[in-house]
């Protein structure tokens, strides 16, 4: 057996443990976030050589950010494993039951995955955060992060495997591949034998190799070419906050937005506005001719390509579109189906955008970065859903677990 199948025999058989655990679920998940908060300064050593690594390595400052772990980023990991435990357990809940004309009596119940795959980037608070919602949801987990990721990942993996053993489950519920080769991501895409679903975390580079080369069941996550459309009705000065708030709070994450569509009736009056919202980040602009004619050569002529892609930093792509229409056209043939957000005071302009968007968060008159299973209520996620099977928009513990039926019969026979 290679190293992975080995990984995936001892996770399979800690997820037999871990599906009947009950309460000693949430004892784990305690014992990890303890061991997370006492043990900060162990992780921010191993980031450090991370960091170091990363900006030898030429990371932008967008990816180190999502790279570097600083102590209130740590306490805010073990926060949110000790959120996870606070919620109800997912497992075992009873979705329907009847009983048929025979006497036969059927319950479907909710039931773990079995083994979860997570492949993700240079996100390593995605280790504990994955590892816990898997925990909870009595799943059996195996993690691959990145290379740039790999030192602080092993400091917590291998803080979480010792606490989940103290607290009488399985090390092996939790697994972390140390091997960051292309190959060991392709084999594991490939470990159908023992994973029961795959879901990858990070641009669409990694999702699109993932699709492409998994023989395991894969949930598609996270990349958001996310819109805001300001239209003719617009509250101009709230379309400006909405857009700085959305594009520049956090720029490499999923959820920010990277193109703005302005209905051309209000153009001259919301781009000036919106421009200087952007000024104060020193958001790079690039714009359709129109755009330029108003804003002038300080914005960067737009490519087709600016339109389709995913900026993670502090750029904007930027368009004049004639109409609602126009705006619906373009969202459709260049979104990803995350999130996108129209600014208007036209109850059925709202309307027509919300029933014509084909995506997973459709917002009106607010910042698509609420598109967060925490924002929603939901709690902690293991990534924003994009496709349509199984689970869509924020995946939280109810989107980590399958079903089964259970009969109840008193001697009947077909």
């Amino acid at each position: 057996m290679t190293q992975l199948e080995t990984m995936g025999a001892a996770a399979k058989q800690a997820a037999r443990v871990l599906m009947n655990a009950g309460a000693k679920k949430n004892e784990a998940l305690f014992a990890i976030a303890k061991a997370l908060r006492e043990n900060a300064q162990t992780i921010i050593d191993a980031n450090a050589v991370d960091i170091e690594n990363g900006k030898a390595a030429g990371l932008t400052d967008s990816l180190l950010d999502r790279l570097k772990l600083d102590e209130n980023r740590i306490l805010g990991m073990a926060d949110g494993v000790t959120q996870v435990a606070a919620m109800p357990d997912p497992i075992g809940k009873v979705l329907e039951g009847r009983t048929l004309p025979n006497g036969l009596q059927i319950e479907k119940i909710t039931v773990p995955m079995g083994v979860i795959g997570i492949i993700y980037e240079a996100r390593p608070n995605v280790t504990s955060d994955a590892a816990a919602l898997c925990l909870k949801a009595g799943s059996a987990v195996i993690l691959r992060g990145g290379k740039e990721a790999i030192n602080s990942n092993k400091a917590i993996a291998e803080l979480m495997r010792d606490a989940v053993e103290a607290a009488g489950l399985p090390r092996d519920c939790i697994g972390l591949v140390t091997d960051t080769s292309r190959q060991s991501a392709t084999e594991l895409m490939q470990l159908s034998d023992y994973l029961d679903v795959l879901i990858p975390r990070g641009g669409a580079g990694l999702i699109k190799s993932v699709v492409e080369n998994a023989k395991v069941p894969v949930i598609e996550t996270g990349v958001g070419n996310c819109h805001v459309y300001v239209d003719e009705s617009a509250d101009l000065q709230m379309a400006a906050n909405i857009i700085f708030n959305a594009k520049t709070s956090r720029p490499s994450v999923c959820n920010a937005i990277e193109t703005v569509l302005v209905h051309e009736a209000i153009a001259e009056k919301a781009l000036p506005l919106m421009k200087a919202e952007l000024d104060k980040k020193n958001v790079e602009i690039r714009g359709c001719e129109k755009t330029r004619a108003i804003l002038g050569d300080c914005v960067v002529p737009a490519t087709e390509n600016d339109y389709a892609i995913e900026f993670l930093d502090y750029i904007l792509a930027v368009k004049v579109v004639k109409d609602i229409d126009e705006a619906l056209d373009h969202i459709a043939k260049y979104s990803t189906g995350h999130s996108e957000s129209i600014i208007t005071s036209d109850y059925n302009a709202a309307n027509k955008f919300t029933a014509g968007v084909d995506s997973a968060a459709v917002y009106v008159n607010a910042s698509t970065r609420f598109t967060d299973g925490g924002e929603f209520g939901l709690g902690a996620e293991i990534g924003i859903s994009t496709q349509k099977l199984h689970a869509r928009g924020p995946m939280g513990l109810n989107e980590l677990t399958s079903m089964k039926f259970i009969i109840r019969g008193c001697g009947q026979i077909r």
